[in-house]
C-alpha cells in the first residue's frame, strides 16, 4: 500500500473513512508534501531575492513533481473529507492550520515573483530605450530641442532565456 493514498479497509468497503491508519497516512503524507513544497518555495524566493534566476529556475522540476503529489493528496482528502472529519477531526484541524500557513507563503511568493518580473521588465525596457536613443539620428526640431527617437529607430532586441 502506498502510504500517501487513502484506501478503504477490506472490512468496510462502503465506508472509506473507516480505515483510520490509511486516513492518518494520507494526512501525514499531505503534511509532508506541504512542508516539502513550502521548502522549495522558500528556497526559490531566497534565490529570486538574491537575483539568482538561473538557480531558481532549476527548482522548477522538483516543484512540479511535488505540486503533482500535493494535488493528488488534496483530491483524496476532498473525496474522503466527511469520513475523516468524523474519525479524526483534530488531525484535520492541524492540517487546515498548516495549509493556511502554506497559502500565506504562496501569497508572499507571488509578490516576490511579481517584483522580479517588474524589475526585469524595467531593465529590458531601459536597455531598449537606450539602444533606440543611441541609434536614432541626433536632430533638432523647430523649437531647437532634440527630437525624440521614433519607435521604428531601435534595432531588434533579442533575449536569451538560458540564464
Amino acid at each position: 500500500m502506498n502510504p500517501g493514498r487513502f484506501v478503504p479497509s477490506p472490512a468496510s468497503p462502503s465506508e472509506p473513512g473507516a480505515n483510520t491508519l490509511a486516513g492518518e497516512a494520507l494526512i501525514t503524507h499531505f503534511m509532508e508534501t506541504i512542508d516539502t513544497l513550502a521548502g522549495l518555495v522558500r528556497q526559490e524566493n531566497e534565490l529570486l531575492r538574491a537575483g539568482r534566476l538561473g538557480q531558481a529556475m532549476q527548482l522548477g522540476e522538483a516543484k512540479a513533481e511535488t505540486a503533482r503529489l500535493y494535488l493528488a493528496d488534496a483530491i483524496q482528502l476532498r473525496t474522503h473529507h466527511a469520513d475523516l472529519s468524523r474519525i479524526m477531526p483534530e488531525k484535520l484541524e492541524t492540517l487546515r492550520k498548516r495549509h493556511e500557513a502554506f497559502r500565506s507563503l504562496l501569497q508572499v511568493s507571488q509578490t516576490v515573483l511579481a517584483t522580479a518580473h517588474a524589475v526585469s521588465e524595467g531593465i529590458v525596457r531601459g536597455v531598449s530605450s537606450e539602444m533606440a536613443r543611441k541609434t536614432a539620428p541626433q536632430t533638432y526640431g523647430a523649437s531647437g530641442r532634440p527630437n525624440l527617437p521614433g519607435r521604428n529607430c531601435a534595432p531588434a532586441l533579442a533575449l536569451s532565456r538560458s540564464l
